[in-house]
């Protein structure tokens, strides 16, 4: 989300090792209270931590609509990060409410070595155009519940998917309602995916354990 969070990723990865791995970014919400100088702090921060091989992307980055008043500093912001990720040849992980067609439109412009569209929804012309370059598609818990969520999966190659929670997010609807998100349901997405795409579980698990490796460049335990 910021430098402090980013930090503190670094800091959960290190107890953790291969089973935590850190991205660090500042996330489109965050840019308008930055504090001074937080920026090129994260920056230095990224570029330390890649030269030692400790981070695996740059993210949660990218634009939301809801914080359209803030253009001009989300587009400095993500520029930026851009171009940390290109340095470093590291992964994105790309926030885009509301903003995904014109991202996608945004980023050939960019030498990135990998792109993850994180909770993809609309539009679909942008889904296309985001899977003909190759990029990575994740989604989550409203796999289970969400029709449009759902088309997404269907639409998507298995080879392009990824699962997340998006943790910290309560949901409103069953089989979630009520409760804070938490990395089990990992295994609810995983089963929404199996069935959308009418494929055996373990098939598509493996599958996307493989995604995974291959996306962020390190092997599971």
């Amino acid at each position: 989300m910021d430098l402090q969070t980013s930090q503190q990723t670094l800091a959960l990865a290190e107890r953790h090792p291969g089973l935590v791995f850190a991205a660090l970014g500042i996330h489109p919400g965050n840019v308008n209270i930055l504090k001074e100088s937080e920026l090129h702090e994260t920056l230095k921060l990224i570029q330390d931590e890649a030269l030692k091989g400790k981070v695996i992307a740059v993210g949660e980055i990218g634009l939301d609509i809801k914080y359209e008043r803030f253009w001009a500093e989300q587009m400095l912001v993500f520029t930026e990060m851009l171009q940390a990720a290109e340095r470093f040849a590291l992964p994105v992980i790309i926030h885009s409410r509301g903003t995904t067609a014109r991202i996608v439109e945004m980023l050939p412009s960019y030498h990135l070595k990998r792109v993850l569209l994180h909770w993809f929804s609309y539009p679909m012309t942008a889904l296309h155009d985001a899977i003909s370059h190759g990029y990575s598609i994740t989604e989550g818990p409203p796999a289970k519940y969400s029709a449009g969520i759902r088309e997404v999966i269907a639409q998507v190659p298995l080879t392009n998917l990824l699962t997340e929670t998006d943790g910290p997010v309560k949901y409103f609807k069953p089989p979630f309602k009520g409760q804070m998100t938490r990395p089990s349901y990992i295994r609810n997405v995983v089963e929404a995916v199996a069935e959308i795409k009418k494929m055996p579980l373990d098939e598509v698990t493996n599958q996307i354990a493989t995604n995974f490796e291959s996306f962020f460049n390190v092997k599971l335990i």
